[in-house]
Parts: structure tokens; sequence; C-alpha cells
């Protein structure tokens, strides 16, 4: 017996963008950042990802699945993700911001306000 299994992803992040507009919605990623980082390091780290994982609802997240999301990221090869590595990730992670027509105006907000 073969079990089809999918995932249906939901992409809050354009109608989150519609709705608070480019510096309402870069705010509330900050908000997110500053929820996951590493208070000490300002980084969201391995460490700081597996413990607030939680909140995230990923608890059964394995070491190997938060190395993957932290090297997505990671644009400075540091192995931690800044504010920016962050909400660049965020924007690249939503269809719904990529689109073809919304991938320069998503850039334009990104330049602008981060």
């Amino acid at each position: 017996m073969e079990l089809d299994v999918t995932l249906d992803f939901e992409d809050y992040f354009p109608s989150m963008m519609e709705r608070l507009g480019a510096e309402g919605f870069i705010g509330e990623l900050c908000n997110g950042f500053q929820l996951l980082m590493d208070g000490e390091r300002g980084l969201i780290t391995f460490e700081s990802l597996k413990k607030n994982s939680v909140i995230l609802g990923l608890n059964d997240m394995g070491d190997d699945e938060i190395v993957c999301m932290l090297s997505e990221g990671d644009l400075d090869g540091d192995g931690a993700l800044n504010q920016v590595e962050f909400c660049i990730l965020m924007f690249r992670l939503s269809p719904g911001l990529m689109v073809d027509n919304n991938i320069n105006s998503s850039r334009q907000w990104m330049e602008e306000y981060i």
C-alpha cells in the first residue's frame, strides 16, 4: 500500500505585505529574527535555532535539518544568520513574493528597509 502524503504550504507573506505595507512587513520579519536569535551574539545560531524551534512548531527537527536551514541563508559563511541574511532568506522562501512580477519590487523593498 502506497501513501500519498502531500504538504500544503500556505504562503501568507504576500497578504501580510499587502496588509502591513513594506515597512510594516519588514518590521515583522525583524521581530521574527529577534525571537530566534542568540541574545548575546545577535545572530541566529545553531543553538538558538535548535532551542527556539519549539516556537516554530518544529520540536522534532533533526540537527542536520537545522544545519541545512542555516546554510541555506548563510551568505557570509560564518555559520549563523544575521538580520539581513534572515530577511533575505524569508523573501527567497516565499513563492508569492518571488513571482516574476513581484521580484523587482521585493528586491527594492529589501534594499530600502534593511
